[in-house]
């Protein structure tokens, strides 16, 4: 009986051991139960990084950031003990106030969400003072994207808040609620980049709000990480130059460095200011600059599609040379009769076919790679020249994606076998139904800088760098771009380039003549269906050393010797020759416009 009582009283004392232990742990070694016990709670504040820094390819700071401040809340601590004198301090409604609340509480009644976003620097300044007054609430502070110039607002894109249904797709895990992330442009293309990695700390706050000390003396507190800078390929002064001469007009300029594959310059006209959607100017502008007629926001020169027209020519040309169906110095007569033209009839060898434009010249030749005779069938024979004269053209990039560092960059369209079956039946059609394709019509569609790349694959005679806009990503070389070579020897070139040459110093594009700069290039006038021809061009100068390919469109500008070739030829001027030596020209181009007088523009607010 003694030793069951000496079992039971060692039990006893083994469990108050346990207890005291237990005890001790819980109030003097484990913080988080001293936490509780002193009313207090643990809260996350998250550390945002410094988005990356982009300058352009003179080491010109483009984007920066500017400090701003969010009004945070995590409703089960929120108490407002005056709701009248809360809603004085903030400026807002009962009703506002109230709405506010509800949002809060629908996201999360334990995890911090957005209460006033991007408030003023006055309220900042009251908040200082009286937010000790109101527990749940604190300013958290970030940045928003800032420019040091109105230019280049489809090149950089726009940086916004994450939504609802970019969270429920997200499968990084990264992106949180009141997060921000790259819309459009490189902010888009280069997000991972840019982003940089978010931090946070720890405080142990009381029922009043107030901090008072560091979570664990900050053991897992962690730093943000800023994101990468980027220097753009984009020259600046280039950049403004070209939107100064597209004001007042709807179209595109693309101008690349053919040896390297470098934009140098990107325009979309008309264009917007960048401000207009930084910030909270975003959610204000965008409806305005989405609703404009004149589509802001729509990225012409890797978005619109275009008929090429005459500057197609260039590839027909040596495509027939290479397939051996013509030569360089053989004369074919034309009459006249097989397609409309301008250029008279007579007879024509490739350099003058180029120069005077010839469409039946080049209705000719295609026929002859269509028509080869393979098959008795005209039917089955065109199948099969027109296939493999397809596949020559995607190899100048038409047709497929270039893999241009912009997002949205269209594919353009260089039409099947499969579609003129199902638009004239399985082995019903032939060349005379396609015919329009050998002068850069009918189906066949082109972007600018499709068009561009083109002038710079006839400038390196053979071979094109993948266009980027993007040179360097935290000083190291952008790693996203290759070579390609064409199929073609570069003596097949020479002819092409020669009557490009005489385009420029005698024929449709005399008006970019300048001695100096040699350029030389093919204008299109380019078809439209819906009103006055678009105005288009593609060159490259100087012929000997080239330095810029330039495509332009001018829309509704008519013919292509006119706005498009000025345009090109004062951009490739001021770029090469360092100046601009034809005022007269560039007064035509600056007084020249093509938006319609009753065209709706947008209101758009500032801050």
């Amino acid at each position: 009986m003694r030793g069951r009582g000496l079992i039971i009283r060692g039990l006893i004392l083994f469990t108050a051991i346990i207890f005291a232990v237990r005890l001790f742990y819980i109030q003097i070694l484990e913080e988080d139960y001293k936490v509780a016990a002193e009313n207090n709670v643990v809260q996350k504040i998250v550390q945002y990084p410094f988005r990356g820094l982009v300058y352009d390819s003179n080491d010109s700071l483009v984007i920066y950031n500017s400090p701003v401040y969010d009004l945070m809340i995590v409703p089960t601590e929120a108490e407002i003990s005056d709701t009248t004198a809360f809603c004085e301090l903030l400026q807002i409604e009962k009703e506002d106030l109230n709405e506010k609340l509800e949002k809060a509480e629908e996201y999360s009644s334990i995890l911090a969400s957005k209460f006033i976003e991007q408030i003023s620097d006055d309220l900042f300044a009251r908040l200082q003072d009286q937010l000790i007054k109101y527990p749940g609430f604190y300013v958290l502070p970030r940045t928003i994207r800032s420019y040091n110039t109105k230019s280049l607002a489809n090149v950089v894109g726009y940086v916004g808040e994450v939504s609802k249904g970019f969270l429920n797709r997200d499968t990084t895990n990264y992106y949180q609620s009141g997060d921000y992330i790259g819309i459009g442009g490189i902010e888009k293309a280069y997000e991972e980049y840019l982003r940089g990695k978010r931090g946070a700390t720890y405080k142990v706050v009381n029922v009043q709000g107030i901090i008072k000390d560091d979570y664990r003396d900050g053991e897992y507190d962690t730093l943000p990480q800023p994101g990468e800078n980027i220097h753009l390929t984009i020259d600046l002064e280039l950049q403004q130059y070209a939107e100064k001469l597209m004001e007042g007009k709807v179209g595109s300029v693309v101008a690349i460095e053919p040896e390297s594959g470098r934009i140098l310059a990107l325009v979309s006209a008309p264009s917007y200011d960048p401000h207009l959607l930084s910030g909270k100017n975003l959610s204000k502008n965008f409806p305005e600059l989405n609703r404009n007629e004149d589509k802001p926001l729509f990225n012409r020169p890797l978005q619109a599609r275009y008929p090429p027209g005459s500057m197609f020519k260039t590839i027909q040309g040596i495509i027939a040379m290479h397939e051996g169906v013509v030569t360089e110095d053989e004369i074919i007569r034309t009459d006249g009769s097989n397609i409309g033209d301008l250029a008279p009839p007579g007879p024509y060898n490739m350099i003058k076919a180029i120069t005077k434009s010839s469409n039946n010249y080049f209705y000719l030749i295609m026929k002859r790679m269509v028509e080869q005779g393979v098959e008795e069938s005209q039917f089955l024979d065109s199948r099969i020249g027109f296939e493999q004269w397809r596949e020559y053209v995607k190899q100048f990039g038409l047709g497929r994606k270039l893999g241009v560092d912009l997002p949205n960059e269209i594919s353009g369209n260089v039409p099947s076998i499969e579609y003129y079956d199902r638009v004239y039946g399985a082995k019903r059609w032939k060349y005379s139904n396609i015919s329009s394709l050998s002068i850069g019509q009918g189906e066949l569609l082109v972007t600018p800088l499709q068009m561009a790349n083109l002038g710079a694959i006839l400038a390196n005679r053979g071979h094109f760098i993948t266009p980027h806009v993007v040179e360097k990503i935290a000083g190291w070389p952008n790693p996203n771009i290759k070579k390609e070579i064409l199929p073609f020897d570069q003596a097949l070139y020479e002819p092409i380039l020669k009557g490009m040459e005489q385009v420029v110093e005698a024929g449709s594009g005399r008006r970019g003549y300048l001695k100096e700069l040699k350029l030389v290039g093919k204008t299109s006038t380019v078809q439209n269906p819906h009103g006055e021809d678009h105005s288009g061009f593609m060159g490259f100068a100087p012929l000997d050393d080239p330095k810029i390919s330039i495509a332009a469109y001018v829309e509704n500008a008519g013919q292509g010797g006119r706005a498009a070739v000025s345009v090109a030829s004062l951009l490739a001027e001021k770029y090469v020759l360092g100046t601009v030596s034809r005022p007269w020209l560039e007064d035509y181009v600056l007084e020249e416009r093509y938006l319609p007088e009753n065209a709706p523009r947008p209101t758009l607010a500032e801050n």
